[in-house]
């Protein structure tokens, strides 16, 4: 294994996973370790003293905390089967992209945990504008929002294709659908064949009962 590379972290997590595929998409070993988050261990007290979450890449001794800066890092140290484009104004697109998606995760938050009436039809109303924003301007026409094959903004976005099925199931509404969104439904279905990540997604049932549980303690929080 190379430099002792490790990944801690949380088996339903997308932002665990995203650091996974881009391993994998490299080629490069890892060790994985799961994270218990209702008594977090002290590597990742350790490893992330600042917010105390995962995941972490530890790659020789070395923390790097937060799934942006791990993806970037993964790049930039394991330059074979790049994920970012060679020129810069292509880099900084891309960069965009993964930044207007982690700006809008509170939108599609809002949406998980709103219950039925006017505050769910509003939710749904802001998602699928972010995700109409998503199709029309970031994927275009490209089989990828990486072009032909995937890259950091596949990645990034990647919890759009398994996660967000859950959240649609959960609260009983479709928006990525073949008649209201055809290119980011088939993104969904392209994403999702491609052998590095459908070999690494979390199992659908066990990943539905967890997000259920998480989305009604939610709920009876407010």
């Amino acid at each position: 294994m190379e430099e002792g590379v490790k990944v801690v972290g949380f088996w339903p997590s997308p932002y665990s996973q995203k650091v996974i595929w881009a391993l994998k998409q490299k080629g490069v070993a890892y060790d994985y370790i799961e994270e218990d988050l209702s008594n977090k261990s002290q590597l990742l007290m350790k490893s992330n003293p600042v917010y105390k979450k995962i995941p972490v890449l530890l790659h020789g001794g070395k923390p790097i905390a937060e799934s942006s800066v791990i993806l970037e890092y993964i790049e930039e140290t394991w330059p074979q089967n790049p994920l970012l484009p060679k020129e810069a104004y292509e880099r900084a697109s891309a960069r965009f992209w993964i930044q207007f998606g982690a700006e809008k995760g509170p939108t599609f938050g809002s949406l998980f945990t709103s219950t039925a009436g006017e505050e769910q039809d509003k939710a749904a109303k802001d998602a699928l504008e972010v995700l109409k924003i998503l199709e029309e301007q970031g994927l275009g026409n490209n089989k990828f929002f990486g072009g032909d094959s995937i890259n950091l903004v596949d990645l990034a976005l990647g919890w759009l294709a398994h996660w967000f099925q859950c959240i649609e199931e959960l609260v009983e509404i479709k928006l990525i659908e073949p008649t209201t969104l055809p290119r980011l439904h088939a993104w969904v279905e392209n994403f999702n064949q491609v052998p590095v990540i459908h070999e690494n997604l979390p199992d659908k049932k066990r990943l539905l009962a967890h997000m259920k549980s998480i989305r009604e303690m939610s709920i009876s929080a407010k």
